[in-house]
């Protein structure tokens, strides 16, 4: 079995597949190749119509938007991925960001490092806390349900959820209040965090007039994917004061610069795709791929097939 692989994974788990398979980081060959696993490249039809013994494509992540996932079906190719292997650290991270948003830690931070302070405590410095507030989420998948249990158990927030694929009754028992539009949602929502997949449907989901539907002093998060956001219309909000701060983890264009604008602006906060790079969950990731794509290779069934 020969299996591609050039990005990073857990070193343990590249240990296991070697000891079963010859692994490759390059497309020389690719017509030898019978599986993929990837983080990042991406895996296009024509890729797929070279690799003639190709049988999977292991998604080291969540996101496929890097897949040709429709060709790949056509094609009699297995896709997989690991749903819930980085969902934890994603969750964690996204609770820290709304932190950071809410206590302006990034900000305390840069000012005192330039000696801005003057007194500790300072009284046009505040925060705002998060107890007993209104949080809204965008998308009800795993990682968005482990989000909204932080929020609600942790800090006894009233949990609302926007997903038009998943019904009111369904939505109770993930632990959301659901909310039929989008509108509504922002409209009562203290902090506001999205979680979908980037696909046509969700490209820029978070645009234009929209922004006017924001609940005034609210903060809002995007570890997701970066274009489900319109960055422009972002930054324009941030400026104008129809949000009091915003932070996301993903951008359109990645790792950020200082050519994004969004970078210069106080109340925003840029981390580069950090959400789920833990050791717990790489190593969760990694033992993942590797037993799929063993597995698969073997004609097992996978465990978690893209839908």
């Amino acid at each position: 079995m020969i299996v591609y692989l050039s990005e990073y994974i857990y070193p343990e788990a590249v240990k296991t597949l070697k000891e079963h398979a010859t692994v490759v980081d390059n497309f020389d060959h690719i017509e030898e190749i019978d599986a993929i696993i990837l983080r990042n490249i991406s895996v296009t039809a024509e890729m797929m119509d070279r690799a003639k013994k190709l049988k999977v494509i292991v998604k080291h992540g969540i996101g496929c938007n890097t897949i040709d996932v429709k060709a790949a079906k056509e094609r009699g190719i297995q896709v997989t991925y690991t749903p819930t292997a980085n969902a934890d650290s994603v969750a964690e991270m996204t609770v820290g960001l709304f932190l950071t948003l809410e206590r302006r830690i990034y900000e305390a931070n840069v000012k005192c490092r330039r000696s801005e302070f003057t007194t500790i405590a300072p009284s046009d410095f505040l925060g705002t806390e998060i107890l007993d507030k209104t949080f809204g989420q965008i998308g009800m998948g795993n990682i968005a349900q482990r989000v909204a249990h932080i929020m609600s158990a942790g800090f006894g927030a009233k949990v609302l959820g926007y997903d038009p694929y998943v019904s009111a009754e369904d939505a109770v028992k993930r632990g959301f209040e659901k909310v039929e539009t989008l509108e509504e949602l922002l409209e009562r929502s203290d902090l506001v965090n999205i979680n979908v997949p980037l696909v046509k449907s969700t490209e820029n989901m978070i645009s234009g007039k929209l922004f006017d539907h924001f609940k005034p002093g609210a903060v809002f998060v995007n570890a997701a994917r970066g274009a489900v956001i319109n960055e422009d219309d972002l930054y324009n909000a941030l400026v104008s004061g129809k949000l009091k701060a915003a932070a996301c983890d993903t951008f359109v264009n990645e790792p950020p610069t200082a050519e994004n604008k969004l970078l210069s602006l106080p109340n925003f906060s840029a981390t580069p795709h950090l959400g789920g790079n833990t050791e717990d969950a790489l190593r969760k990731a990694g033992i993942e791929v590797v037993e799929e794509t063993l597995n698969v290779l073997a004609g097992k069934k996978p465990i978690h097939p893209v839908p």
